[in-house]
């Protein structure tokens, strides 16, 4: 098989190449070759691997490489949503133009590639004509409030009805919001949801810009990937339909985080966290779901994780095992 992640250099996308590279085959293949698009070139250690091949610029200068055919795809490179509120050009340009590109460049390669779009949780929000329930569903109707959410929405769509024509096999699913992320805070607003837990452990003392009874439905790295992973290797009878499908996420608060925190790494890196509202970050957070349901996806075997006391500790054990986790990470620790 030959498979191509978009976003491929970045924390996901790297990170889903390494668990596909160990297991060496998706849905019973071999996979023989790995492609990895993205802005920037791979890291070292996959592009060490043979099997793997890097390709680095924006996707919209890509155009025969995305035509050159792939068994499968998926894409995981998007402008995130604090960057598409601020600049509404470069959201449009990097989500809603690279995509349909991907999509038009696959249908022109003669090969019904399967692909899985990395839609959001994010495009559900709250509406005077579309009330939002405490936890969206799968059959929830979406009425996203940032334009990263209305791309994701836009793109869900465009998926379905490429496949409906038979240009691929699609199919997307909506990643709860991912902690905890290694590194430095990105343009995300939801970046703090990381951020509270990684720069404590780092020794490091942060904000949280929204307030402590916010909910929101998150996921660890590891969760999500296998999320990706079965949605791809699922049958189109198993997925039950075009439309996308809510990946597990566990419903917890901002304070119920910290209380974690706590219990795992003491107090004393608890109290590195302060509360400081950004009104911009907690205004968009305001629209955003606060817990989900995912019952297609548990038909299909998936579970969210257990406690978010578990996802920190995933963390920690990323930390002291995987690459890409900077070895200052857990400085914090006593």
């Amino acid at each position: 098989m030959r498979i191509l992640i978009t976003g491929g250099a970045g924390f996901l996308g790297a990170r889903l190449a390494r668990e596909i590279l160990k297991r060496g085959q998706l849905n019973g293949q071999t996979v023989d070759e790995l492609v990895l698009a993205d802005l920037f070139p791979a890291p070292a250690d996959l592009q060490a691997d043979a099997r793997v091949k890097s390709h680095a610029g924006p996707m919209l200068e890509q155009a025969d490489l995305l035509k050159s055919g792939f068994d499968g795809v998926f894409h995981l490179a998007s402008a995130v949503s604090g960057e598409c509120e601020l600049d509404f050009d470069l959201g449009m340009r990097s989500n809603v133009d690279s995509t349909r590109l991907l999509l038009d460049s696959l249908r022109a390669s003669g090969k019904v590639s399967r692909l899985v779009f990395a839609s959001s949780v994010a495009v559900f929000g709250p509406d005077a004509a579309n009330p939002m329930p405490d936890r969206v569903s799968d059959n929830t109707l979406p009425s996203p409030q940032t334009s990263y959410g209305t791309h994701k929405l836009m793109l869900e769509y465009l998926v379905a009805d490429y496949t409906r024509k038979g240009f691929i096999d699609g199919r997307a699913a909506r990643l709860m919001t991912v902690a905890v992320r290694p590194g430095k805070p990105n343009g995300a607003a939801s970046s703090f949801f990381s951020g509270i837990i990684r720069e404590p452990l780092a020794g490091t003392h942060t904000t949280c810009p929204v307030d402590a009874n916010v909910s929101h439905p998150l996921s660890s790295p590891g969760t999500t990937i296998h999320g990706l992973i079965t949605v791809f290797e699922a049958s189109r009878e198993a997925m039950g339909g075009r439309l996308a499908l809510n990946l597990p996420g566990l419903n917890v608060t901002v304070s119920q985080m910290l209380e974690a925190l706590e219990k795992v790494a003491g107090p004393a890196v608890r109290a590195r966290v302060k509360f400081e509202r950004d009104e911009r970050i907690a205004g968009i957070v305001s629209n955003w779901a606060k817990g989900s349901t995912s019952d297609r996806a548990h038909a299909l075997g998936l579970k969210a994780d257990n406690s978010f006391e578990d996802i920190i500790q995933q963390y920690i054990d990323d930390c002291r095992e995987r690459p890409g986790y900077p070895a200052e990470a857990l400085r914090g620790l006593s």
